[in-house]
């Protein structure tokens, strides 16, 4: 059974790096944010449980709101899976469970897989991280040389 993660609201994502003028890397507020939003849901989640050791799989699904601004023709192709988000990238989206670390998971070195997408709901926009334990017969795999 998966630990499910859910943020209502439209989806963040991982931010560009922002740099001072002493040349210092710093995560900009809108990203700060939305980790600590996440961290927030994480930690109910988790409903006082010890983090998770060992691997992870984690699949993370960004809803994001359809634009108001499209026909209703373009609106019901993209809630039907027609049409799809273009940003952000969804490498930015999965970035985000770095705010997992010490909540979660003790660190994100755990997560051996990874799936990541972003689509239009014509319900509530959100954010849904799936995290599952993996045991050691998952993680066997063929022992037949490269060809």
């Amino acid at each position: 059974m998966p630990l499910i993660i859910e943020v209502p609201g439209p989806p963040g994502w991982k931010g560009r790096a922002r740099f001072s003028r002493q040349g210092f890397a710093y995560t900009d507020a809108k990203t700060r944010n939305y980790e600590a939003l996440l961290r927030d849901y994480a930690q109910q989640a988790m409903d006082g449980g010890p983090v998770m050791e060992g691997p992870v799989r984690v699949e993370v699904e960004a809803l994001f709101p359809v634009p108001e601004s499209w026909s209703k023709a373009k609106k019901k192709r993209a809630t039907e899976g027609g049409e799809f988000p273009g940003r952000p990238d969804v490498d930015n989206i999965l970035k985000v469970i770095d705010a997992l670390n010490g909540i979660v998971w003790k660190d994100d070195r755990q997560v051996v897989s990874a799936w990541a997408g972003k689509f239009y709901t014509a319900g509530a926009p959100h954010l849904r991280v799936k995290v599952f334990r993996l045991q050691s017969d998952h993680l066997l795999r063929s022992k037949e040389p490269a060809p």
